[in-house]
């Protein structure tokens, strides 16, 4: 096992009703000036803004707001939230939305406290360590944002979708209500599902040595998103499905499931080059491109994707690396989600599409990806093309 450190400073206030108690809570952090941060009308015809609104103004606390947000978010949106919140002396963010709003969110927080061009910290061309506190009152369960260091944004020209991570972004508190994911479409319930899985997977395909402990923790997420993620299909308004759904997110991405190994990622980076193409959902994305990777990569160790189809599909037998990977295809399938390009774009990627996509993930062939096995420029072409089938 390797040396690691834990951290994860993020206060939870999970249940229903708890999105009432934000007022008191910015209040408690010292909030004076808030930027309430959302996406489009759902919150809105949802009631939600609505809630979050009374419940600053009873507890005094001012805020301006700043909707807008949309999947794969921009930096042009981050840009005019910056403007804003020095305009307005801002000294909280809060989020109300999923991982896209708290991501831009971060954005934000970064660039009040960056003098340069916040997209030179995405571009790995500068570093900060200061951020403006965060928090968020999350509406789904998908990217982990509500207790990860990470963020991703995409710049509008170009559609180059890149990340950055810093502790100094962790939210200080995540109020997690399982009933305002209610209303998500299957869709987007589905592709939550598979974030979820993905940021576990990404951490659990190591080639060190198993850890137990880890281990069980990793495989005990990964089967609780499945299970629950099967129930939501047929009966959405279950409580109990979205909590475990929800809980199963948030410890998926703040490292717990990463402690004493090497995480892989390479299906992350690949698939944000092709969601910034394409401005495709995220978790889709995800789920049309790991069978190829797995398949690609499953001889480097298939030992560690024998242990995946044991402990958390039950699988028993011989050839059980490969039938670890059918039996992902399978569950992708089962829950309505594309298994490659064609089925998630409704055409194949062309030539040159499969060219820049490569070229971007290897960030101009400057770099190559991957914990389980280091992918280069070409490797990574290889894949896309697997996938593209």
């Amino acid at each position: 096992m390797r040396n690691f450190e834990f951290y994860a400073p993020t206060r939870i206030v999970f249940g229903k009703d708890t999105e009432t108690q934000v007022g008191g809570l910015l209040k408690e952090y010292g909030a004076t000036k808030v930027l309430l941060h959302f996406g489009g009308q759902s919150a809105e015809r949802s009631g939600l803004l609505g809630r979050v609104r009374a419940s600053l103004n009873e507890s005094g606390v001012d805020f301006v707001e700043l909707g807008g947000v949309v999947p794969n978010p921009r930096l042009s949106l981050v840009y005019k939230g910056i403007e804003l919140c020095k305009k307005e002396g801002v000294d909280f963010i809060l989020a109300v939305g999923g991982g896209s709003v708290i991501d831009s969110s971060k954005g934000i927080g970064y660039g009040l406290n960056y003098d340069g061009d916040v997209w030179d910290l995405y571009t790995k061309k500068a570093t900060s360590n200061v951020c403006t506190p965060q928090a968020c009152v999350l509406t789904l369960a998908a990217a982990g944002s509500e207790m990860s260091n990470s963020s991703v944004l995409t710049k509008d020209e170009g559609m180059l979708k890149r990340s950055y991570s810093h502790d100094c972004s962790r939210l200080k508190f995540s109020i997690l209500n399982p009933e305002l994911t209610y209303t998500l479409p299957k869709y987007q319930t589905s592709c939550g599902v598979v974030d979820i899985m993905m940021h576990t997977m990404e951490r659990y395909f190591t080639t060190d040595e198993p850890m137990m402990m880890t281990d069980a923790i990793a495989e005990g997420v990964m089967r609780t998103a499945m299970q629950n993620g099967r129930v939501l299909m047929a009966d959405p308004n279950n409580y109990n499905a979205r909590a475990e759904v929800m809980w199963a997110g948030s410890l998926s991405h703040n490292n717990l499931t990463q402690l004493g190994s090497n995480p892989d990622f390479a299906t992350h980076q690949m698939e944000h080059e092709l969601s910034g193409l394409f401005d495709v959902a995220h978790g889709a994305g995800l789920a049309a491109l790991w069978c190829s990777w797995a398949r690609y990569v499953c001889a480097t160790k298939p030992e560690r994707f024998e242990s995946f189809a044991k402990n958390v599909f039950g699988l028993e037998g011989e050839n059980l690396a490969l039938r670890g990977i059918e039996a992902m295809e399978d569950y992708y399938k089962e829950v309505e989600m594309p298994i490659s390009i064609p089925e998630l774009l409704g055409r194949a990627a062309t030539e040159a599409e499969l060219d820049e996509m490569a070229y971007k993930c290897a960030f101009e062939g400057t770099r190559s990806i991957g914990g389980f096995q280091t992918l280069d420029q070409s490797q990574i072409r290889e894949i896309y093309v697997m996938a593209n089938k």
